[in-house]
């Protein structure tokens, strides 16, 4: 008998990825938790500084700034109640900030580039990635305002309001953490990442109303504020916690209550995320094995 004929291997039909979207999602967002739990110093320092800011602000300046956040009249409430919605997005702030941190240590060791030389979706690389930093997010923002509570601190909205403001904290944290990897994908330096996220991150904070109403701030200040982000992150928390309207710097009266502040402030944070979130994925999108160092 004659030796079975040998088909020709370029005959052979092309054997496609079986990968879909959602599972290249799940994929990295099981593999950033994973990193995350085995490093939980980036998780302790981010957490760690908006905590210190919390207990020395309102033990150190309580009372001064209790002061001058009641100046306008008013249902009096306290500095602890008034400063937990800004600790919120400050949390967001520097969760973010490590984002590109651990872009830029996938790109040093070599990850990243395997990374790119898989099939998997490049957009769904960034949203996996994002999904697991945002539930980190969440559940720091959610300590915040426990230990917020024990300080003092009333959420007039309750539990549905506590959620709500860390719905605020990750719907803002999405920019950040959007422009923390951009910065990692252009520069592929940890330090460089680093340096730039931090440049932006607390001159931000200071020039808002983070700390203070916009009344008891400097004019320049003031003008500056209304087109700082934080500031849009801070009062549509804020007006959560106290049930209220407490935008200055927009003034909306077409809605009830807390939606005057919380409308426009989601609508700035939502056209962010998109901008810059397109501008990351663009990034991801555009990078090759080629041009990793």
């Amino acid at each position: 008998m004659s030796a079975p004929f040998d088909a020709d291997p370029s005959d052979a039909p092309v054997r496609r990825s079986s990968n879909t979207f959602l599972g290249d999602v799940w994929v990295n967002f099981k593999r950033w938790n994973v990193k995350a739990i085995r490093n939980p110093f980036v998780l302790v320092v981010s957490l760690v500084q908006p905590i210190i800011f919390l207990v020395l602000f309102t033990q150190v300046f309580g009372q001064v700034a209790t002061g001058a956040v009641n100046r306008g009249g008013g249902a009096a409430i306290s500095y602890e109640t008034y400063l937990v919605p800004a600790i919120c997005i400050q949390v967001s702030l520097a969760a973010a900030a490590t984002s590109g941190v651990g872009l830029v240590n996938d790109i040093e060791n070599g990850m990243f580039e395997k990374v790119l030389a898989t099939p998997m979706n490049r957009t769904a690389v960034f949203v996996g990635k994002t999904a697991a930093e945002v539930l980190r997010i969440g559940v720091q923002i959610s300590i915040i305002i426990g230990l917020g509570v024990l300080l003092g601190a009333e959420v007039a909205t309750g539990v549905v309001g506590a959620a709500g403001i860390v719905a605020v904290g990750v719907l803002f944290s999405l920019w950040f953490i959007s422009l923390s990897n951009s910065l990692a994908v252009l520069t592929r330096d940890q330090e460089s990442t680093i340096i730039g996220a931090n440049l932006l991150q607390f001159p931000l904070l200071f020039v808002s109303t983070a700390f203070l109403p916009l009344a008891a701030l400097p004019e320049w200040i003031r003008t500056v504020a209304g087109f700082n982000p934080i500031t849009y992150g801070v009062d549509a928390a804020r007006a959560i916690m106290l049930g209220a309207d407490v935008m200055t710097v927009v003034q909306v009266s077409r809605f009830d209550g807390l939606w005057n502040a919380l409308v426009p402030a989601l609508v700035v944070l939502v056209a962010l995320d998109l901008v810059l979130g397109s501008v990351a994925v663009y990034l991801l999108r555009r990078a090759s094995s080629s041009n990793v160092r």
